[in-house]
């Protein structure tokens, strides 16, 4: 008798818990927009503080961000274009943001990942040769034409590379305001302050010397 009193209680809290759940975690828009208000504090847990409604603007709700081509006069012959909250203040909360990527022949975007979102890009000119690699170290890879897609699971490291005879140009979408992005080289070989040499020299099996030369081409 005394298990059973004691349990009554406990299936009771138990039940209001479970009602109570669905309440306690609404996914729904509590509002119709959140434009960005960047003078007024860092970025929250769910992004930035909203402009007050008196304030916002049509022009807060569209971004020429995507408009002009990026210029790939560089090493890497590649150039990447974010429309994310930093740059589109209407996006705010939303999830979604997109990335313009022109790329000269032989242009490679880097290997890195996007720690807070899936990629899904569309190839609007050129052909590339897009990939990533698995958790299980697998690597999936095929050549893309123009008019068409493919995606790239959060998190996981991947690359574009254009291997046609003409520029390449690609929008991605991602399903956050701020997918992030982890350069792999840059954040290896160019961090601030840099990871110590004889730390990289024993990952990749090589000669300090190596390592150095590396960092210098990344500002280490």
């Amino acid at each position: 008798m005394k298990m059973q009193s004691m349990a009554r209680p406990f299936l009771l809290l138990c039940f209001t818990l479970f009602l109570l759940s669905p309440c306690r975690s609404d996914s729904d828009p509590l509002q119709d927009f959140c434009v960005a208000n960047r003078q007024a504090g860092d970025i929250t847990v769910d992004g930035f503080p909203c402009k007050p409604s008196s304030s916002v603007v049509s022009d807060d709700f569209f971004s020429m961000a995507l408009s002009k081509g990026g210029n790939t006069n560089n090493v890497f012959s590649a150039n990447v274009t974010s429309a994310d909250v930093l740059s589109f203040p209407g996006l705010n909360t939303l999830g979604v943001s997109m990335n313009r990527i022109d790329l000269a022949p032989g242009g490679l975007n880097l290997p890195h990942s996007h720690p807070r979102a899936t990629e899904l890009g569309f190839v609007l000119q050129g052909q590339l040769l897009v990939g990533f690699v698995s958790t299980s170290n697998v690597f999936y890879s095929k050549i893309v034409n123009e008019g068409e897609n493919f995606v790239i699971p959060r998190g996981l490291v991947h690359f574009q590379y254009n291997v046609g005879k003409e520029k390449a140009l690609v929008i991605t979408a991602f399903n956050s305001q701020l997918p992030g992005v982890v350069l792999a080289p840059v954040s290896l070989f160019g961090s601030n302050p840099a990871i110590p040499s004889d730390v990289l020299a024993k990952a990749f099996q090589v000669d300090q010397q190596v390592v150095n030369l590396i960092k210098s081409k990344f500002g280490n």
